[in-house]
């Protein structure tokens, strides 16, 4: 298939992107910066989701298009509620009205767990707006579309917004950690490349109008991901919790009462959380200190 895919130089964009290519589709990436995972056997595009004329030349020929573009961080997008509006929503519905002209089959978006429940601030209200233009879109022009529901991402090429490279950070560099929440919080997080390659398998037809979540399969309370932390490290962290209830972060669970139901996808292999936490902590360890070198499994100083 052709693929055009807005927000592809990010982190979770990016592997999907990855995997899309391994599995033989022609793909476009559009984003507002040349993605630093380019491969050459896709495509970059530089431009603005909120650009129309960019936006229908980009899309003209694509059997589907992905909408990982926006503001995704929940702090973020409740300090710029207009932006998070203007970027988020009228860019969602600007890339739907350019499917309905260029008549692509399916039209697939990153949505979030957030929209079941009242936590999430304005990345919320977003998400909720998108998807119910997506869901207005296919019954009044047939677009059809599938919605991915995405939970606790973490792996590769995260940035320190990203919560679990932002917790293996600080613990390397300060031996200690400020969570907003309680250590009770429960995530059940998903390693990125887990979920790319289920975004993957969403383009099967039996995932046309679909609603599909994404998470992981180890559900884990926050007190006791800083403890497996500390014990991978061999250290007792300091764990600064700020019991915040303005984060916009649900504690147990993102569920309330709502009525579309979303399905949840499982790959048949998954990474534990474990393995995945320390493939993480060796990630920022090298950027922490890119003097040493991977031998034999051990970090030593590189020779002059």
């Amino acid at each position: 298939m052709k693929i055009t895919f807005f927000g592809g130089a990010g982190f979770l964009g990016s592997h999907v992107c990855d995997k899309l290519s391994d599995a033989g589709h022609e793909v476009t990436i559009v984003d507002l910066r040349p993605s630093p995972y380019l491969r050459s056997d896709q495509r970059m595009v530089v431009g603005n989701i909120l650009d129309e004329a960019a936006v229908d030349a980009a899309i003209a020929g694509a059997d589907a298009v992905f909408n990982f573009a926006g503001i995704a961080d929940i702090g973020e997008a409740n300090r710029k509620p207009v932006d998070t509006a203007r970027i988020n929503v009228l860019g969602n519905v600007i890339l739907l009205e350019a499917c309905r002209k260029a008549k692509v089959s399916r039209y697939v978006f990153a949505s979030s767990l957030y929209v079941y429940g009242k936590s999430g601030g304005f990345y919320r209200c977003s998400k909720q707006a998108c998807e119910l233009y997506i869901e207005n879109y296919q019954a009044m022009h047939g677009l059809d579309y599938t919605i991915l529901r995405y939970g606790s991402l973490y792996g590769p090429r995260a940035d320190r917004r990203n919560a679990i490279n932002r917790f293996v950070a600080e613990a390397l560099e300060t031996g200690a950690i400020t969570y907003y929440g309680s250590p009770t919080a429960l995530r059940e997080y998903i390693h990125v490349e887990d979920a790319a390659l289920c975004t993957v398998e969403v383009l099967k037809p039996e995932y046309a109008n679909e609603n599909i979540v994404l998470t992981g399969n180890q559900p884990m309370r926050v007190g006791d991901l800083f403890k497996m932390i500390g014990e991978m490290l061999g250290k007792e962290l300091n764990i600064a919790y700020q019991h915040d209830p303005n984060s916009g972060h649900y504690q147990v669970t993102p569920y309330a009462f709502m009525p579309k139901v979303g399905k949840k996808l499982v790959p048949n292999l998954t990474t534990d959380l474990g393995q995945g936490v320390l493939r993480v902590m060796e990630e920022v360890h090298r950027e922490l200190h890119p003097d040493m070198h991977n031998v034999g499994g051990y970090l030593l100083p590189r020779e002059e």
